[in-house]
């Protein structure tokens, strides 16, 4: 059973936190989606094609751990891309889903490869489980089948033996990030755009 309350707070902490993402240019026109859990079997995400820097408490839509919707709407298409990690990891209550351009562009930067791995940075600090700059993460990359089943399948094979990943890129397309509650998925998401970006620069200054 959903508690309709909780529901309205979360959706009003959602629909803050695509407010700063639009402003930070990360969702441009109705490109995102964004997710918390409700309980053990439930989440709330974006109704589909919303703006997500002028969200209200109706763009939000209940669904179960499938995907399937349990209140009124139409959620996101990608809905499923976001219950699969409520499944994988239950003790994870946020995931966010944009479009910066920087994540997209590293993509594209790097057709072959199949992650990108951050090592020696002071900020990979941010992520839990790692306590010390001489650390390395490997954020996968996958291809933009635009098979949402099949995506979520192939991205949970990876996270069953990668448990501190906080999220992963799908090429040409955007990033997904998770956090134990809706502020460590922001700080995980803000420090991996910025790795991504130093690493994008490293890129260019290498040509």
């Amino acid at each position: 059973m959903i508690d309709s309350k909780f529901f309205y707070q979360q959706a009003i902490a959602l629909a803050a936190v695509g407010e700063d993402i639009y402003q930070r240019g990360w969702v441009p026109a109705t490109s995102g989606n964004f997710s918390a859990r409700l309980n053990a079997n439930s989440a709330i995400v974006t109704a589909s094609g919303k703006h997500k820097g002028q969200l209200s408490p109706t763009d939000f839509i209940a669904v179960d751990l499938t995907g399937k919707p349990i209140s009124d709407g139409k959620p996101s298409a990608e809905t499923e891309l976001h219950t699969r990690l409520y499944q994988r990891f239950p003790e994870i209550g946020a995931v966010l889903h944009c479009h910066s351009p920087v994540v997209t562009v590293i993509s594209k930067a790097l057709p072959n490869a199949q992650a990108i791995t951050l090592a020696d940075y002071e900020l990979i600090k941010a992520f839990d489980g790692f306590d010390t700059h001489a650390s390395s993460l490997d954020i996968p990359i996958f291809e933009n089948t635009q098979d949402i089943s099949a995506l979520a399948a192939e991205s949970d094979r990876y996270l069953t033996t990668q448990a501190h990943c906080p999220g992963y890129v799908i090429r040409g397309h955007g990033v997904y990030c998770w956090g134990k509650d809706l502020n460590s998925c922001m700080r995980n998401l803000e420090a991996l755009d910025f790795l991504l970006h130093c690493e994008l620069e490293l890129l260019r200054l290498a040509r």
